[in-house]
């Protein structure tokens, strides 16, 4: 051994300051959970502390508080307000007390913002790495001057977007997604069953429903779903059909949207398996959102849709919000210039008969099935040979020097 080796060896571990994680929604949780564990592969003496949630304990993290489950997105506009301003008070009061190598704030920029600035004020040496960039290109891009200041690198899941983020002076870098990853090795985890343990029921054409994970989107979303489905029942025969809930209490709020507090008859439901649910249905409609990207990732001929207040769509949104397409394979597919990878009804006004409408041709036509099949194929031969964590990890890394 070199003199003074076994001296650098310590001075090194000690200098592996924790990474600090905040995230605050489902996908997020499995997101970051991916990087977490590809970085405690590489560095087993690395601390991982997080807001966060169980994929992310598993993975390694040592939670300050769990944040996963308890969205924001629940509360009033004040409840939220409070909220965030208690958690941070949570992470100040923390920082004060312990350094970081790196923040990495995952999804949720509405969260995350002044996580990041409790971060810069208090930890400025610290290297704030977004995972997911905040979507920017869709809405409020007059907000990129603030994700200047917030942000030292941007982890990219969409492959158009470290352009634009680059041509804003915003470092940037195309990390892949695990979704198409795990879709390219055929892992679909455990086989989808519905709640009370039955395996998922067979039918001439199989139907999944995903009304998303937040409870606001439930509650906009569900209600319209359920008249979809009243509309398309009598027209396919032999339909069967599994709506997917994120976890135990989105199965909860969905009972109770529904007329005589339970599904239809004939609805399944089935909790925390989505991919699965995908693999089994023959299409589906899918809330806006990372499950349009699930969706497309499966092969699974869908239709996107967000039930909005569309009289403060016309009046503030058209004009706040650029964009006029919001499925994410959409927007990758308009990028690649194949067009719209899905029909999307977003925002919608909630009426069932144009979803209906957009639905029956998948339905009822393995064709219309087909070609969207070929989109979706298009779409995921863009994050080809891209390992989510092994790329992510490199960039984190590489911020901090590791």
């Amino acid at each position: 051994m070199l003199p003074g080796a076994g001296g650098y060896a310590v001075r090194a571990l000690e200098e592996l300051k924790p990474i600090l994680f905040t995230v605050f929604e489902h996908s997020g949780d499995a997101l970051a959970a991916r990087l977490i564990g590809e970085v405690k592969r590489r560095q087993p003496g690395r601390s991982i502390v997080a807001f966060g949630g169980p994929q992310m304990e598993a993975a390694g993290a040592e939670l300050i508080e769990t944040s996963i489950g308890t969205s924001t997105m629940g509360l009033d506009a004040l409840g939220q307000a409070k909220e965030l301003f208690r958690r941070r008070g949570v992470l100040r009061q923390w920082l004060e007390e312990h350094d970081i190598a790196a923040h990495v704030p995952t999804d949720s920029p509405a969260a995350n913002w002044s996580m990041c600035r409790a971060v810069r004020t208090l930890r400025p040496e610290a290297r704030i790495v977004h995972l997911a960039g905040p979507q920017l290109w869709g809405w409020a891009s007059w907000r990129i001057r603030k994700l200047r200041r917030l942000t030292d690198h941007v982890m990219c899941l969409l492959p158009f977007e470290p352009e634009w983020f680059g041509s804003r002076g915003v470092r940037s870098t195309f990390v892949g997604h695990p979704l198409f990853q795990e879709a390219a090795k055929g892992a679909g985890g455990e086989a989808a069953t519905a709640s009370d343990g039955e395996p998922l029921r067979d039918g001439a054409t199989k139907l999944a429903l995903l009304p998303g994970s937040r409870p606001k989107e439930i509650e906009r979303n569900w209600p319209t779903m359920l008249r979809v489905y009243d509309q398309v029942r009598h027209r396919v025969p032999g339909l069967a059909v599994t709506v997917a809930a994120a976890d135990a209490e989105r199965a909860k709020q969905m009972n109770r949207l529904c007329p005589g507090g339970r599904p239809p008859r004939g609805v399944q439901v089935s909790v925390g398996r989505a991919q699965a649910v995908l693999d089994w249905a023959d299409a589906a409609l899918v809330v806006s959102g990372t499950a349009t990207l699930q969706a497309a990732s499966r092969r699974t001929p869908s239709v996107a849709l967000y039930v909005a207040n569309m009289a403060l769509w016309n009046t503030v949104g058209r004009v706040l919000v650029r964009s006029r397409t919001f499925a994410l394979p959409n927007v990758i597919g308009e990028s690649l210039g194949i067009g719209r990878v899905m029909p999307e009804l977003i925002p919608h006004d909630g009426s069932p008969e144009p979803l209906a409408a957009a639905l029956l041709p998948l339905l009822r036509d393995e064709s219309a099935r087909a070609e969207q099949r070929e989109r979706c194929d298009a779409v995921a031969a863009v994050f080809d040979g891209l390992v989510f964590r092994e790329a992510a990890a490199d960039v984190l890394l590489g911020e901090i020097g590791g």
